[in-house]
Parts: structure tokens; C-alpha cells; sequence
């Protein structure tokens, strides 16, 4: 997670240097990735379902949750949050709320 962040932190310099976006247009861009993964998801249910209309392919959803998880790290970058921590702690809290036996390691702390 730390080397996505990094690598999108570098690359918002390439993209845009002159302009930073800020927490509203990453929360929208998130939801409109949010909704086209949900279109897709709505395609696929529809045919495994054999209802009339178009379809879409379990590789399309892949590339869509891809961009959620990306503009979700965009949000934190945004947001000034390191993300991995966050993650990391909200896996393992659900699976001790829940009695399960999975969990995650925590990440090394930083320097």
C-alpha cells in the first residue's frame, strides 16, 4: 500500500503539477468508479440471472474495482492519510468483532 501511494503521489506531479485536486473531486471521482463498477456488476447478475439486456465480463468488473481501489488511495493521499495502517487495523478489528481466526500482519512502523 505504501508503494502505491508513493508511485500515485509521484505521478499527481507528472499529471497535473500546477494543480492539486482536492477532497471533493477525489471523493466524486471515487463514487463515479464506484457506480461504473456497480454497472458492471449489474450486467453480470443480469445474465447470470438470463434476464433480457446487455452484459459485461468478470474482467471489465476487475478493471473497475481496480480504478475504486485506486481513487481510494487518491482520497487518502488527498486527505493526508496513510492508508495502509488504516487498512490493516480495520481487517483484523472486524475479524476479533466477529471471532475469526484471520488477520492481517501490521505494517513495519516507519522510520
Amino acid at each position: 500500500m505504501d508503494q502505491l501511494q508513493a508511485a500515485h503521489i509521484e505521478r499527481q506531479e507528472e499529471w497535473c503539477p500546477d494543480q492539486k485536486p482536492d477532497l471533493s473531486f477525489r471523493g466524486n471521482e471515487m463514487g463515479g468508479e464506484c457506480g461504473e463498477a456497480q454497472n458492471v456488476i449489474k450486467k453480470l447478475e443480469r445474465e447470470r440471472h438470463g434476464w433480457r439486456g446487455s452484459r459485461d465480463t468478470v474482467e471489465h468488473l476487475g478493471q473497475e474495482l481496480a480504478d475504486v481501489v485506486h481513487t481510494a488511495v487518491l482520497c487518502a493521499i488527498t486527505a493526508g492519510i496513510e492508508l495502509g495502517p488504516y487498512v490493516v487495523a480495520k481487517f483484523n478489528e472486524t475479524s476479533e468483532k466477529n471471532g475469526l481466526s484471520t488477520f492481517l500482519p501490521s505494517p513495519p512502523e516507519a522510520e
